[in-house]
């Protein structure tokens, strides 16, 4: 036998891979290449050679057929039990689909996910709940304070991948949860629970359970601490749903919002409250985000903003305070602070409210997130408003994206925002106007919408006039009481 060549002989050369995003590397280096996390590459095993062979070819599981005799009812939407997760979903869990959803430890992604199998095995689905963080007299427990108990709901505590794949052909269920996928290992894979290799296979497999047995499985994932979903990229990918569970630690109230969605939109956004006695739905969470004030306040006003398709009321409330610091602070919460800075520059530049030697802070109610640009005008006159300690008229929004110019932007869905303010009983809105045609025609700059008044303003400048508050370039003014523009009675 002639001897092995020096090529064959040699060894295969080590591989290094990151742990938190796959990318590989010839050598060793402290910082991934590809996610820029700092020591995360490590050296694994060498991925095996593919050789010159071809794939033959194989036996169809099933042949192929003109797309219009493929029958579309078993993606049909079945309900949850739970309307503002399936209002995300698109109508409800899909047989063979998998779902993936994400959030930060505690924001009660297990409690919502205990009650969607309790409510799915009330219907008299067989649900299959895998828990692999806790054990499973702890889920019991849990099931029984949020009255999640039933005898279609079956519970399994595992962390091998080859034992939940028993336990799913035994149990034979249409819903199986998995909490989580970065604690459950297969055997035979390099790697530890929570790696890159470890996740992708259980992911892989789990998968194709769903997709030959037409099952809905639900896995929770964790993320990292700058809200990503850990593990490699490729999980997203392979699943059909991404939902993040959102919540501040310090709030009951809890949003799941969809980041793909291959059965329904991804613009929708459920709300729920997470209690002692469980998750709840909450169908209008308006009321979580504005204060009942009892009469007029200087520095708040409310804006209107999307969250998906569904309008959402929140109060912005600012204080203004003299200083003697060279730097004033600026402090936000729930707010975008480059937003803040943004409107306090036009204010300054446009309307003449100089606030260089003034501590500004500005806040939302109940822990609302704003990120849409409409509720700048709303900052501007909280802002505005605890400057000159002048309250605006009781029962305002503000609605309108401010330019660096101090003009006024319109905002996408303005009639489902106008809406719902007149719904809940305001009074008047303020919102940009309307552009006009050629021959100067437009919309009313003054109409009246389901009982509000709807007024429109072409800058910040007119809107704060409007609202009482343009006296921006004279001296700070003792609270005084306001009426409407048109001398109408407060409300």
């Amino acid at each position: 036998m002639p001897p092995a060549s020096p090529r064959s002989a040699r060894a295969p050369r080590p591989v290094y891979r990151c742990s938190e995003c796959g990318w590989t590397a010839p050598k060793w280096v402290g910082r991934c290449g590809e996610c820029q996390a700092w020591g995360s590459v490590a050296e694994s095993a060498p991925e095996p050679a593919l050789g010159s062979a071809r794939t033959a070819a194989s036996p169809v599981t099933a042949p192929a057929v003109p797309i219009g005799r493929v029958s579309a009812e078993q993606a049909l939407h079945n309900g949850s039990g739970v309307p503002e997760l399936d209002r995300v979903l698109g109508g409800g869990m899909v047989p063979g689909a998998a779902v993936l959803l994400a959030g930060e430890p505690g924001v009660g992604k297990s409690t919502l996910l205990l009650e969607v199998a309790a409510r799915t095995a009330a219907k008299g689905q067989r649900t299959l709940y895998v828990t692999g963080e806790e054990s499973a007299s702890q889920v019991r427990l849990r099931a029984d304070r949020t009255d999640a108990v039933h005898d279609e709901l079956y519970l399994a505590a595992e962390t091998d991948l080859g034992a939940v794949l028993t336990h799913v052909e035994q149990v034979r269920p249409t819903l199986l949860v998995l909490d989580s996928v970065q604690t459950i290992g297969a055997s035979g894979v390099d790697g530890v629970p929570g790696g890159v290799t470890q996740v992708k296979e259980v992911a892989q497999a789990l998968v194709r359970v769903a997709k030959t047995r037409d099952i809905t499985v639900v896995l929770v994932g964790h993320v990292t601490k700058d809200g990503a979903i850990a593990g490699p990229r490729v999980l997203e990918h392979l699943v059909d749903v991404v939902l993040h569970f959102e919540g501040d630690r310090n709030s009951r109230f809890r949003m799941v919002r969809a980041v793909k969605n291959r059965f329904g939109p991804v613009d929708e956004v459920g709300c729920f409250d997470l209690g002692p006695a469980g998750i709840t739905a909450v169908d209008d969470p308006t009321g979580l985000f504005v204060e009942r004030h009892h009469g007029r306040v200087a520095g708040a006003c409310v804006a209107v903003t999307m969250e998906g398709r569904r309008p959402l009321l929140a109060e912005v409330q600012a204080l203004a305070t003299e200083t003697g610091a060279d730097r004033p602070r600026r402090t936000t919460s729930g707010l975008d602070s480059s937003r803040l800075a943004m409107v306090l520059a036009v204010l300054q530049q446009h309307v003449g409210i100089n606030l260089s030697k003034h501590d500004v802070f500005a806040s939302t109610v109940g822990g609302a997130r704003l990120t849409d640009p409409g509720s700048d005008l709303a900052v501007a006159v909280a802002v505005a408003s605890a400057h000159v300690l002048t309250p605006p008229p009781l029962g305002t929004v503000a609605l309108g994206e401010i330019g660096l110019s101090g003009e006024l932007r319109r905002v996408r869905d303005l009639p489902q925002r106008l809406a719902e303010a007149a719904r809940l009983g305001f009074a008047m809105a303020v919102v940009p106007a309307e552009p006009r045609d050629s021959g100067g025609r437009g919309r009313s700059a003054d109409r009246v919408v389901d009982g509000m008044r709807v007024v429109e303003a072409p800058d910040v400048t007119s809107a704060l006039r409007l609202l009482g508050l343009g006296g921006g370039r004279s001296a700070r003014r003792e609270p005084r009481a306001l009426e409407l523009v048109e001398g109408g009675e407060d409300r």
